[in-house]
Order: C-alpha cells, then sequence, then structure tokens
C-alpha cells in the first residue's frame, strides 16, 4: 500500500512550484514532514511529472545500470539522494550497491 497517493504528491509539489509557500508550510498545512516534500519537489525536478505514477510491477536492475548509477555517484559531485532522485531509486539502493561494489 502506497503512503501517500500520487495525485496528492503532484497537488503538493504544484503548490509549493506556483506559489510562495515554503515546505514548512505545506509540511503544516498537510501533516506530512518537510524533509519528504523536499523529495518529492527534488524528483520532480530532475523527472518530470512521471514520477509520481505508481509502478505496476518490480524493478529488476541489470548490473549495467547499476555499474552506471555507481560510477555517476562517484564522478559528479551530487548526493546520494540527487543521484538516488536523478535514477528513480531508492538511495537505500544506491549505498548498497556502492557497498557491494567495494
Amino acid at each position: 500500500m502506497v503512503k501517500y497517493n500520487p495525485e496528492l504528491k503532484a497537488q503538493i509539489v504544484h503548490e509549493y512550484l506556483s506559489t510562495t509557500q515554503s515546505t514548512n508550510d505545506l509540511s503544516k498545512k498537510y501533516h506530512i514532514g518537510k524533509s519528504q516534500i523536499a523529495r518529492w519537489i527534488q524528483r520532480y525536478r530532475l523527472t518530470g511529472s512521471d514520477v509520481f505514477k505508481r509502478r505496476r510491477h518490480k524493478w529488476n536492475f541489470t548490473a549495467d545500470f547499476k555499474l552506471n548509477v555507481i560510477n555517476y555517484y562517484q564522478t559528479h559531485e551530487d548526493s546520494m539522494a540527487e543521484v538516488a532522485a536523478r535514477f528513480d531509486i531508492l538511495p537505500s539502493q544506491v549505498s548498497i550497491w556502492r557497498s557491494i561494489f567495494e
């Protein structure tokens, strides 16, 4: 079960981008942590509006994809969360793959 539906996520991001409301204001309004809202905004900015669509199947990542993610993380100044958002994966996946690679 998904904790927050995609429509709510899109609505909150849209409110943030189209008004002067801060993540703190939206956090209070919707009773959702401001760091969670900030992650949604970041993911939206990196990957666009499709980021909030529900996935219907489990993703299986190839070794090449994992190596590309690790290579990107090691050669760019982006944080682990930024890399995860760019590749539409969880930050913990980047961390686990990096540990296995090392």
